[in-house]
């Protein structure tokens, strides 16, 4: 067949221009229809560097490397397309030409050819998500894993390798390192399933195994899914079942899920046909869910947005399945979503070339998916770019984390890599970011240097401490996922702070402070609590134990009296009226030894300059006394500390 085209391209040259295109038409319609682009391309080609021009070569051209990943190419023939258009080119074309440039790295340039799309579909949601995050690839940046270790896996062949799981202590993975018959689309052999195993050490081992002939065919297979009771395995394979190849009203041969049983031996029996497989359109790359009772996979089904969407479906008891469920269009764009994987903490990732990113298919996540997941009509969900180095300015795809280690596995045909799609090992590190901010003086906005700021947990423990410079500036690192209280303090100000919770990413975060000048004139007699604006410190009912949030207040306390070195104070602690007066002053006693204790060993204050007494409930600051029938809210303010000045 190779020889054959090799043949007519001899004779192309002679040929007059009407002629070739003539030719063209005719030798490439059969190829080109049936997405034969490696044979469509060596044609066109042949022709265009002759000096032949028109729209239809050069898309033809262009969507034949296009759809073979060769984006430098394809760029350069898109782009000769743009030169000569008339204004009535299909807006798909500025989409994949600005999807061409991001392969080469030209960023500046796609953004550009995507406001022109943007321009002719305001409502395709390619260009709503564009629109919505033109500085996409500085929060790309932002959320890239900094230091996360990625491997080229030693199994990976000169072909096409992708696509991984973990079954039973063995990888399995799809690969084109067959010797069988040429897929007409790349020029590779057909796909098969096969297994490496995992040693004890965590390794691939060499040995690669090839699926039996129950599971692969002289057709693609690939994708495969367990079940988590090992019962059944999913996987994607063209339409070929019991010997029969079936194809749609245009002649293509559709990829299907198959689904088969496992045997107490682990052999594979009982192959069956998943009921929504149909002749018309495609189904493939199931992943399923750690309960087993979803399954997530592709397709272009009737009702899909673009060219695949990613759909779930209900596993019932018995293995059949339910009724497939579109995800919707907060997940689904009039690109192509793909290779969807359901992670055991129930984080859905998947390859998409709807949404802005750094070239082909990029791998997006909806952190905490299945947990937001009822309906996708009442449900907006939000789909984050993972960054790098997972992604890349190529194709990026078939993600796969084992949470619980950190490590999984993802699929590229980036540069570097030994063959066509690669497989790649990851382990993430141990998410950190950074948190930076500005300290400035509340009403003037003039940065403070040589200001405190100190870094507590959600308990009031002090777990980092700074000084900001002569920009005003600090930084610090912190967990992700994490509750913290940042406080900035500086002598002649009010201590302020903010509460925040770090996220999942590998990204900066921004706390600034503004610090209110103390220009209050302090006397002995004041209370700390009114004087300095610091709130009162309460207690849980029946309790004198120092809760987290008042152990913040406390600080602001001890903030004080290290500013005041001489300053002596006396500390009023009270309790509500609900129980005795005889128990309520010795509850009260208590809670004002806690408070006491707290200020002198957390804050390394002289014992000598803290006083103090509990007072019971004989000092209550609104009428909810015995028998007064009153609020949790409104006895809560009669459970309270004061910090009287006695001597400055």
């Amino acid at each position: 067949m190779r020889k054959i085209y090799l043949y007519i391209l001899l004779l192309i040259p002679a040929l007059s221009v009407n002629a070739q295109e003539k030719l063209i038409k005719k030798i490439s319609k059969k190829n080109y229809d049936n997405l034969a682009y490696v044979k469509t391309s060596e044609v066109f080609l042949e022709v265009a560097e002759k000096g032949h021009e028109s729209e239809d070569m050069f898309k033809k051209l262009g969507n034949s490397f296009y759809f073979n990943n060769e984006m430098e190419s394809a760029s350069k023939w898109y782009g000769k397309l743009m030169e000569i258009e008339t204004g009535n080119l299909d807006p798909e074309y500025y989409f994949r030409y600005a999807q061409a440039l991001k392969g080469i790295g030209n960023y500046e340039l796609s953004d550009q050819w995507m406001r022109k799309f943007e321009a002719q579909k305001p409502q395709d949601l390619r260009a709503k998500a564009f629109a919505s995050t033109e500085d996409y690839l500085s929060k790309i940046e932002k959320v890239s894993y900094k230091g996360a270790e990625i491997r080229n896996l030693d199994i990976n062949s000169e072909l096409s390798d992708f696509g991984t799981t973990i079954y039973n202590g063995n990888l399995i993975f799809s690969s084109t390192r067959g010797t069988g018959e040429l897929y007409s689309w790349n020029e590779q052999p057909y796909l098969d399933l096969y297994s490496a195993e995992i040693d004890e050490t965590g390794n691939i081992t060499n040995q690669v195994n090839k699926f039996g002939l129950n599971i692969n065919t002289k057709y693609h297979e690939s994708s495969a899914a367990y079940t988590p009771d090992g019962k059944y395995l999913f996987f994607t394979r063209n339409n070929y079942f019991k010997s029969r190849y079936s194809e749609d009203d245009k002649k293509f041969n559709r990829l299907q899920i198959y689904r088969a049983e496992i045997d107490e031996n682990g052999d594979y029996k009982n192959l069956t046909s998943v009921h929504f497989n149909n002749d018309e359109y495609s189904v493939a790359h199931p992943s399923i869910n750690s309960t087993g009772t979803k399954m997530y996979f592709a397709s272009d089904m009737p009702g899909s947005t673009g060219q695949s969407d990613i759909y779930a479906v209900d596993i019932n008891k018995d293995g059949t399945l339910g009724e497939p469920e579109h995800l919707g269009i907060t997940i689904n764009t009039e690109g192509a979503e793909s290779f969807p994987f359901i992670s055991e903490t129930g984080d859905l990732y998947f390859s998409s070339t709807g949404y802005p990113g750094l070239g082909g298919l990029d791998i997006y996540v909806v952190k905490g998916f299945e947990s937001q997941y009822t309906s996708s009509q009442s449900r907006v969900f939000k789909v984050q770019n993972i960054g790098k180095p997972f992604n890349s300015k190529q194709d990026d795809f078939a993600y796969y984390i084992n949470d619980e280690k950190d490590q999984g596995y993802f699929t590229s045909n980036r540069k570097g890599g030994k063959g066509d799609d690669d497989i790649y090992a990851f382990n993430l590190p141990e998410c950190k970011q950074e948190l930076q901010g500005v300290v400035k003086d509340a009403e003037t906005q003039e940065v403070l240097a040589k200001a405190k700021v100190i870094l507590q947990d959600a308990l009031g423990n002090v777990i980092a401490e700074s000084i900001t410079d002569k920009k005003g500036a600090y930084s610090l690192e912190v967990s992700c996922d994490t509750e913290y209280l940042i406080r900035g303090e500086k002598t002649d100000y009010e201590s302020s702070e903010n509460r925040f919770v770090s996220t999942n990413r590998f990204e900066k975060l921004t706390q600034d402070l503004n610090l209110v000048r103390d220009v209050k004139p302090i006397q002995v007699g004041d209370d700390l609590a009114k004087t300095l604006n610091i709130p009162i410190i309460y207690f849980d009912f029946d309790k004198h134990n120092i809760r987290p949030d008042a152990a913040v207040e406390l600080e602001k306390v001890i903030a004080v009296l290290k500013q005041y070195p001489t300053m002596e104070i006396e500390v009023r602690s009270h309790t509500d009226s609900r129980a005795t007066k005889v128990y309520n002053e010795a509850l009260s006693t208590r809670r004002n030894k806690s408070t006491k204790a707290y200020i002198i060993e957390e804050g390394q204050i002289n014992p000598d300059r803290i006083t103090g007494a509990g007072y019971g409930e004989s000092q209550l600051v609104n009428g909810c006394s015995d028998g007064v029938k009153c609020s949790e809210e409104d006895h809560q303010l009669n459970r309270r500390s004061e910090f009287i000045i006695i001597k400055m």
